[in-house]
């Protein structure tokens, strides 16, 4: 008698390589970058280079070709037959906010790393050659500037910006840049390192940094669309210090209560826009008082803080910073106050291709489940890709408990989910 082995079905065989390498890697990177409390892998520094050496080694061990570009973005490649087409691009970043979550940024990279695994258990050797990008300095927390990986990819990276300092150290970011490997000059020049023509797609996954998903008991969806941003890292209100019980109203120049007035009035602004249906989000992240030099009995006589505006429309966002503008006015010329700003950062927002929003929701169909779009708040590298003219689209996996945080809660069957649509996917366009 003949026993014959049956082999699990390829969607079972999938599933359990995905969540198997996905708990693997997430608890590697979990023990190589925790501070004790969270994640830290702020841009450029040995944490996030420890992430990119991690991803790389299981690359090789998985027998696909890992390195580094010249603006030391890790690279992991299957190259196809016919590897003059334009290649598939797909991943995220690796770094994170100080005391940040396992999952944001990190869950893209692992899954791309995932899809061609799925491949190379199919035996598929593709005609269009993909690439996983493991992008470094997509968060703004460290240089107060976002997408730093891409932008120098795609030699958009402002000579000036390599100037900036580090929040934690004061080094410049080009240093900080140069100490990992980053070829500098290069990404100072503005030399791209990809001709945007060589890609014919990016595709992101992530987690959802919202309660969207999670409220509505989805386990993906399907990114409309990025929100661009207008902020200052740093305003201060210079008032005049002064006793607490000597100095009566009516001459009190009072740096808190000026700038407290100013979020207020922003507030009510922003209610305004909602009930017309603006798309908008308000956010002052940073707030205080020079600890240095404050006392319970002292008027406070400076404060800094920050302030983000976020929406899809430009209109909304350069209406709302006017409004701003001259609440500031106001408020200095009522308190006798000035409001002194740091220089302007603006970060576009992105319109995502229909065509492939259209693809993954027919993979999320073809999977069985809900293919609900869904608005990203959050800005991502794909909206770089995006308006570099190259056709990008976005997963994002359900996520408790919000992000930038250490208690991010990705289920990784939610994961293997958003892994498998974006296989689906990509499958059908490198055949």
């Amino acid at each position: 008698m003949t026993l014959t082995l049956e082999r699990s079905p390829p969607l079972v065989r999938d599933r359990d390589s995905d969540l198997e390498l996905a708990r693997s890697l997430f608890d590697d990177l979990r023990r190589a970058t925790s501070d004790g409390k969270g994640i830290s892998r702020v841009a450029y520094s040995d944490r996030e280079t420890a992430a990119l050496d991690l991803i790389a080694s299981k690359a090789r061990e998985l027998g696909l070709h890992a390195g580094r570009d010249a603006a030391s973005n890790l690279v992991i490649t299957l190259e196809g037959s016919d590897p003059a087409l334009p290649f598939i691009a797909c991943g995220s970043h690796l770094d994170s906010v100080p005391q940040g979550g396992n999952f944001d940024g990190a869950a893209g990279v692992v899954a791309g790393l995932a899809v061609l695994a799925g491949f190379l258990n199919e035996d598929l050797r593709p005609r269009r050659t993909v690439k996983v990008y493991g992008l470094r300095g997509e968060e703004s927390a460290r240089f107060g500037r976002a997408y730093i990986g891409s932008r120098s990819l795609l030699g958009q990276l402002p000579p000036g910006e390599l100037a900036l300092p580090a929040g934690d150290t004061g080094r410049s970011l080009g240093d900080c840049m140069r100490d990992v490997g980053v070829d500098v000059d290069r990404v100072a020049r503005g030399q791209a390192i990809i001709d945007a023509k060589s890609v014919a797609a990016w595709l992101e996954l992530h987690i959802e940094q919202g309660p969207v998903l999670e409220a509505r008991n989805l386990p993906i969806g399907i990114v409309q669309g990025i929100r661009g941003n207008v902020r200052h890292r740093t305003i201060a209100c210079i008032g005049q210090a002064g006793h607490s019980g000597a100095v009566p109203r009516w001459l009190r120049h009072d740096a808190v209560f000026a700038a407290a007035e100013l979020i207020s009035r922003l507030d009510e602004h922003w209610c305004r826009f909602l009930e017309q249906g603006r798309d908008l989000v308000v956010t002052s992240g940073i707030f205080g008082t020079e600890a240095g030099e404050q006392a319970i009995a002292r008027i406070p006589g400076l404060v800094s803080f920050s302030i983000d505006f976020r929406s899809h429309s430009r209109e909304t966002l350069e209406s709302f910073y006017g409004l701003f503008q001259g609440e500031c006015d106001r408020i200095a010329d009522e308190r006798g106050v000035q409001f002194r700003r740091d220089t302007r950062c603006d970060t576009p927002g992105a319109t995502l291709d229909q065509v492939w929003i259209e693809r993954l929701k027919a993979a999320a169909r073809e999977r069985g489940l809900e293919d609900e779009e869904i608005p990203s708040g959050g800005g991502h590298d794909a909206a770089v890709f995006a308006n570099a003219g190259i056709p990008s689209a976005m997963v994002f996996v359900r996520n408790a408990n919000g992000s930038h945080n250490p208690s991010e809660a990705m289920d990784l069957n939610d994961f293997v989910h958003g892994v498998a649509v974006m296989r689906t996917a990509i499958s059908k366009v490198i055949q």
